[in-house]
């Protein structure tokens, strides 16, 4: 092994904001008494960081889930809580106004609220439970989030309706409402007949895959339940893996970070269930006519006349600019999100009085109100939530599922009897088919919500000869519910995947999470293959791409050439005449009409991208400039590839997560670790979705993967893009992300004597009654057992020392047992290639620390940084260690070996490895035998090398070891001036 010193991690800093309720503060507790005592929760946590959560009943569950949130992602609950109430751009700066000014409008915050007031008493109660652990631990959380600082925010108060609000703010542009928007632009310009040309899954929207395997199809003859969610990946992650258990319930599952319980993706140990995108349509836009009164009010024309409407200013205060107002009014349809000023004048208003009687094209001038369900109906389906937990059947979720509102979803469900469930769960309201196209007149009765009335919901059985079910966002079980659905590749490639066998396990689902298979090349490879005159380079190019095998795997150049190909197309298509009237100059992208929130979904080149197949395929061009059109481009790829070889798809097609404050990413290996390479594209199973003609970069993709064993839940698996932690420094805060980025998964866990108890939480009690429930044996928290492996926080250190500025720092003994997953994420990392482990198995890595540990001159510890593990430090006695072969060793010699870990640091601090060595160093000379420090790092890791000169360090001779060429280098006590 050889030393190894990781780059220094630039810095952060935490002010008051916006926010907070009420005169209270982070930790104060609303209606508690002093005489009621407190009683505790139990927070355990596997080898991954996941939080597993134990209480004495399900409300003192939903405080500890809040509390164990807070701890772990404080920053990202904070950021949520802003984007509710609109006030990012206080700390964020300019470009977090037009997500402000939306959600103002849009009047999320108040449908919270009036969605809060209308939940049943108990849910209410689940709900506000879970708000106060958020409360009780934000300040704490904060303490250990350098973002706080970096931005000068303090944490403010969670509300009871907070929630709600969270989950609104996530979920209301999943319908894609902006996508109406393009439609009428297409509409206007290209004509009516050409309004759903580029009808397909849109850059904005989300969807998934799952899929179900009744026990006809499995090993064990019990169903399996598996997929992935696919999102716009943020750092830190939209899902949080997390166990909560009381005698009522014990359930595993995905939740939603700032959401109590667990919504989309859950195991019961009795039932199981998960959901994708249905892709309905149950937001309206409505063109709306609106004039100023002369008292300064505003009324709007409606099927009765015009009338007076809500209406009132609000301010946003921008970080580093000065505030601006934002005019808030709402119609009998819904909030007014698009439009300027609306004393415009009466001849603006009869202006677009005419445009909107013909359901013109939204323009310059228009008002456009929002019209969605929680808004109608006061209820966003939150009561749906506690009884998910409580399912111990598909019955039980099926009939928790009715209350479900937002978003509309497809589901899939099985229970350990073999019952199966496959529907579509929401509200999708009755209204006329136009209004799931376009933008609709206001004025217009024809338009209006049938008061009261939903949509049939379908649903079908899973059951029958194949047994199989799949989800995966095409026009399927929900296609009566919506206008554009996702292309049927991935669901047709699922359905072959599995189809091919009758003996599946939970391990295999990875070979059909991580299947590349692009179908969606097959028209654009058939033009190429008939394309005309091609000169020898593109000859040459056609001919290896028929040879190809259509898969995006991350080491194929082919993949990388076939991309090349595509974006020329689309490019060229983006010019040609036939689609002018929405491309260049006049891309509806560019039109001030709309706010530049909706641009991803108005810009052109993505919309011919994504929708390239059927561009390639329908009339729009005649067949012979299709092929015309691919040979030009062929040309132009062959000629570029004949003077720059294409690189492997890996390394172009990376990740590009969103951040709310990506300026705190470092430079260098730890800065690549959120952007991994990785095999995939929009329409593999794989769905890595880069943006063809403007990126082979890719910010949507599978937020989490999931199998649930209906079987055995410990046979379940499951992984996230970073980790569990949104702590940056922590051990969990990306330690998934080279699991995910191979398409492998991590265990469920599910035997408590397996997890490692962290120091107990105390918070302070409601007052209920419960009855208890048994659990499965292997699942039982009353279970004794060996002594559990202790924490590393929880362990004896045999040092410890406050390094100002930075932290304290404590070194304790490693566990082999119980830090091996910890130790061989980090070896395994690229960054750590001169540790000598990068092929090691978790087994063989614990191994080897099992040995050193029974060296008796050789030790190895971790050390914490404010009780993280921030560094891997080991010691020895050069005499007794093949290194005294190589120099002559001087009594008081004494030999380290340190890594630090793969991730940036939690208060990130110029300086933050030099900090580490104060520690480590201050420990070695603390034994006044210690006369001469030495280190031996590969001769080839200049970055360590350089680093050790700058503490003191004096470089030595190379030497020649079985393994590598080491640089010896000394520190002496004399100079350090402790001589």
């Amino acid at each position: 092994m050889t030393a190894d010193v990781d780059r220094e991690r630039p810095g952060a800093r935490p002010a008051e904001g916006p926010g907070g309720g009420r005169g209270e503060k982070p930790g104060e507790t609303r209606g508690r008494g002093a005489g009621e005592g407190s009683e505790g929760y139990e927070l355990f946590r596997d080898d991954w960081g996941i939080p597993h959560l134990r209480a004495a009943d399900a409300l003192a569950l939903a405080r500890a889930q809040g509390h164990a949130t807070a701890l772990d992602r404080a920053w990202q609950l904070e950021t949520e809580r802003h984007r509710v109430l609109g006030t990012s751009a206080s700390h964020l700066g300019a470009e977090a106004v037009d997500w402000d000014r939306f959600v103002r409008r849009a009047r999320i915050a108040d449908t919270a609220r009036r969605c809060f007031d209308r939940l049943a008493p108990e849910t209410a109660t689940w709900v506000t439970e879970y708000v106060d652990g958020v409360n009780e631990g934000l300040a704490e959380g904060a303490e250990r989030a350098p973002e706080f600082a970096a931005v000068g925010l303090a944490p403010g108060r969670w509300e009871p309706w907070t929630p709600l609000g969270v989950w609104l703010s996530t979920h209301i542009l999943f319908a894609g409402f902006p996508t109406k928007l393009w439609r009428e632009e297409v509409a206007r310009r290209l004509g009516e007949d050409r309004m759903t040309l580029f009808a397909t899954d849109g850059p904005g929207t989300a969807g998934s895959n799952g899929w179900l395997l009744t026990g006809a199809r499995t090993a064990t003859g019990a169903p399996l339940l598996a997929g992935d969610p696919h999102r716009f990946i943020e750092d830190p992650g939209v899902y949080q893996q997390i166990r909560l258990a009381c005698p009522e319930f014990d359930v595993v599952g995905l939740a939603v970070p700032g959401i109590p319980g667990i919504a989309h993706f859950g195991h019961t140990g009795h039932v199981a269930w998960a959901i994708t995108n249905a892709m309905a349509d149950y937001q309206d836009l409505y063109r709306e006519r609106l004039r100023r009164t002369p008292d300064g009010g505003v009324e709007a024309l409606g099927p009765d006349g015009w009338y007076r409407v809500q209406a009132h200013t609000e301010t946003i205060e921008v970080a580093g600019a000065a505030p601006e107002q934002v005019e808030v009014i709402e119609t009998d349809r819904g909030p007014v999100i698009i439009g300027g000023d609306p004393g415009a004048g009466d001849e603006a208003a009869d202006v677009a009085g005419k445009e909107a009687a013909d359901v013109a094209p939204a323009a310059d001038g228009d008002f456009v109100s929002l019209r969605y369900p929680p808004r109608v109906t006061g209820d966003l389906g939150f009561d749906a939530l506690p009884a998910l937990l409580r399912a111990r059947t598909v019955a039980e979720v099926d009939t928790a599922l009715d209350r479900w509102v937002e978003p509309v979803n497809v589901v899939l469900a099985a229970d350990t009897a073999g019952s199966t469930l496959h529907r579509v769960a929401g509200h999708v309201p009755v209204r006329p088919y136009a209004n799931r196209l376009r933008v609709v007149p206001a004025e217009d009765p024809a338009y209006a919500w049938r008061e009261g009335e939903t949509v049939p919901l379908p649903r079908t059985e899973v059951d029958g000869p194949a047994g199989i079910a799949v989800m995966a966002n095409e026009r399927g079980l929900a296609a009566p519910l919506g206008v554009e659905f996702a292309p049927q590749h991935r669901a047709r490639r699922i359905r072959e995947l599995l189809g091919a066998d009758t003996d599946w396990t939970p391990d295999a689902q990875a070979a059909v999470h991580t299947d590349t298979l692009l179908a969606s090349s097959r028209p654009l490879l058939s033009l190429l293959a008939w394309a005309p005159g091609l000169g020898p380079a593109a000859e040459r190019l056609r001919d290896r791409l028929l040879r190809w095998d259509r898969h995006m795997d991350a080491d194929s150049t082919d993949a990388t050439l076939y991309a090349r190909l595509r974006t020329d197309v689309v490019h060229r298509l983006a010019a040609h005449p036939a689609l002018k009237g929405v491309t260049g100059a006049d891309d509806p992208w560019r039109s001030a009409a709309y706010p530049a929130l909706f641009r991803p979904w108005l810009a052109a080149v993505p919309r011919i991208g994504y929708a390239l197949e059927s561009l390639l395929t329908v009339g729009l061009l005649s067949y012979e400039d299709r092929l015309a059109l691919v040979a030009a481009s062929a040309e132009a790829v062959a000629a570029a590839a004949e003077e720059t070889p294409p690189a492997p798809w890996g390394e172009l097609h990376r990740l590009s997560p969103w951040q709310a404050l990506p300026d705190l990413a470092p430079d260098g290996v730890d800065a690549q670790a959120i952007r991994p390479g990785a095999a995939g594209d929009h329409d593999c199973v794989l769905s890595t979705s880069s943006v063809p003609g403007v990126t082979d970069l890719f910010a949507r993709g599978p937020a989490a993967r999931y199998v649930w064993d209906l079987a055995r839940r410990e046979g379940s698996r499951w992984a996230v893009p970073f980790g569990a932690s949104g702590v940056p420094g922590s051990a969990h805060h990306r330690d998934q992300t080279p699991l995910w980025a191979r398409g492998a998964l991590a265990p469920v866990v599910t035997d408590w004597n397996l997890l490692h108890r962290t120091t107990p939480h105390r918070t302070t009690p409601h007052r209920t009654t419960h009855r208890r429930t048994s659990h499965r044996p292997e699942e039982n928290p009353a279970m004794t057992a060996a002594p559990e492996p202790v924490a590393p926080a929880l362990r004896p250190a045999v040092h410890e020392q406050k390094v100002e500025g930075f932290g304290t720092v404590r070194l304790v003994p490693v566990d082999p047992a119980a830090d091996a997953e910890l130790l061989h994420g980090w070896v395994t990392e690229e960054r750590a290639r001169f540790w000598g482990m990068a092929d090691h198995t978790r087994e063989q890595v614990r191994e080897i620390y099992e040995f050193v540990d029974s060296l008796p001159k050789h030790h190895a510890y971790l050390a914490l940084r404010d009780g993280v593990p921030a560094a891997l430090f080991q010691t020895y006695e050069p005499d007794a260690d093949p290194v005294g072969e190589c120099y002559d060793v001087r009594p008081g010699d004494f030999g380290i070996h340190l890594l630090i870990a793969p991730a940036e640091g939690e208060v990130a601090v110029k300086g933050y490895t030099e900090a580490l060595l104060t520690a480590f160093i201050a420990y070695v000379f603390s034994d006044p035998a210690h006369v001469r420090v030495v280190v031996e790092p590969d001769a080839r890791n200049e970055k360590a090398l350089a680093r050790m000169v700058r503490v003191g360090f004096e470089l030595g001779p190379e030497i020649r070891k079985p393994e590598k060429t080491a640089r010896l280098a000394f520190l002496t006590r004399a100079a350090l001036g402790l001589a």
